[in-house]
């Protein structure tokens, strides 16, 4: 074929270029991934030229940049417009391999593979990060086995909406919103599942025990009509002064706003406790209301006989365990809750055997087994399989974690 004009000559050299750098984008998109992913080298980009045009079987076209016979041929400005096209196929396909290699995880599991994402359009990046918006879709199931759900807390939770980190996979995330409608509904036993655009499925169970089972031993409950103040929690310390000039110490344990209706989330307060320190605490929004305070025996009786003349909140200094979490996570430190799985890395062996600061870049923090928390576990510790871990590190860190340690 002879073509004399330049644009003839140019469309020529591209449809010969695309069509024989196929092959030799695809050997140079394998090589550049290959050696970045298992030795971290890329290969320099003049191997990458030399391989390309082997591979493409143009060999000879390298003469056509130095004789000026093949230069002054018929087809000699599309033969060196095809290897130009040669080259910059094989080196752009060399960079996205080269790229795809150094960010894909050097561990792949069969559950990370499997693992379910969020979907894009779900995931809003308003606010700087990726944040998503967790609702309940459709009516919230019974668990079998536990009672029933009362109908205003099934309505209280079937109206749940908060929003979470959307980098976690959505196992994570859904252990996440679980831990969030226990805390906030004192709910006895929850499932979520979630799917792809951050709609809930939920179960639940109602809570097996109220003000009782946050009664402390020794403690009497005593339930108060008075004037309260805005923002009154569950675990607040309150100083009641009667009209008899009695003060009385007491402990929160519950506390509603006449009026307020439970859907409005102010019906009832949440534990201000460091488990879940992320969960929304629903407080009194002020005035005429019921308070039930834990007290002393000695003053339980004297309490219920006399008038209240006013309710005095008193404070509970700085929360180091909050200014300890700040500090954490502008270092770049995350918590996580995670359970020991059954057969795993750490199931049976102690905390030094497992080496899990030099395997893992994580410590642990605490330790949860046979129902009782130990802070600060040494290398001597030997969780069992079930046993919750509460672990702070890297984001990296704990996924890694997660994926091999958890259940």
């Amino acid at each position: 074929m002879v073509a004399s004009s330049l644009p003839i000559q140019l469309l020529l050299g591209l449809y010969l270029g695309l069509l024989t750098g196929i092959v030799p984008g695809l050997v140079a998109w394998a090589l550049g991934f290959t050696f970045k992913y298992f030795t971290g080298v890329s290969i320099p980009g003049f191997g990458v030229v030399v391989l390309a045009l082997a591979v493409a079987g143009v060999n000879g076209g390298l003469l056509a940049l130095n004789d000026q016979t093949i230069r002054d041929s018929a087809n000699g400005t599309a033969l060196l417009i095809a290897i130009v096209v040669v080259l910059m196929i094989s080196l752009y396909a060399h960079s996205k391999g080269d790229a795809m290699g150094a960010a894909l995880p050097k561990r792949l599991t069969l559950r990370q593979l499997t693992e379910r994402t969020l979907s894009t359009d779900a995931i809003d990046l308003s606010a700087g990060r990726g944040r998503v918006e967790v609702t309940v879709a459709g009516e919230v199931l019974d668990i079998e086995g536990y009672p029933a759900l009362p109908a205003d807390l099934r309505a209280e939770v079937r109206a749940f909406t908060d929003d979470f980190e959307a980098d976690l996979p959505l196992s994570e995330l859904e252990a996440a919103v679980a831990e969030r409608l226990r805390s906030e509904y004192d709910l006895a036993e929850v499932t979520v599942r979630l799917d792809e655009r951050g709609r809930a499925t939920v179960a639940a169970a109602p809570p097996l025990a109220g003000v009782s089972s946050r009664v402390p031993d020794g403690k009497r409950a005593v339930s108060l009509s008075a004037l309260l103040p805005t923002g009154v929690a569950r675990g607040d310390e309150i100083t009641v002064v009667t009209t008899d000039g009695d003060a009385v110490e007491g402990t929160v344990v519950a506390a509603r706003t006449d009026g307020v209706k439970p859907e409005e989330k102010a019906a009832a307060a949440t534990d201000g406790g460091t488990d879940a320190p992320s969960a929304p605490s629903p407080t009194t929004t002020g005035g005429d209301g019921r308070l039930t305070l834990a007290v002393d025996r000695s003053v339980a009786i004297r309490l219920l006989d006399a008038d209240v003349q006013r309710l005095a909140v008193r404070s509970r200094g700085t929360r180091r365990e909050f200014e300890l979490i700040a500090l954490l996570r502008r270092a770049g430190k995350r918590f996580r809750r995670f359970s020991v799985r059954d057969g795993g890395p750490l199931d049976g062996r102690t905390l030094r055997e497992a080496a899990v600061r030099d395997e893992y870049g994580v410590a642990v923090l605490a330790v949860r087994s046979g129902g009782r928390w130990r802070l600060g576990p040494d290398g001597d510790v030997r969780p069992e399989a079930g046993a919750d871990l509460v672990v702070v590190g890297t984001r990296d860190g704990l996924d890694r974690f997660g994926r091999e340690v958890a259940a």
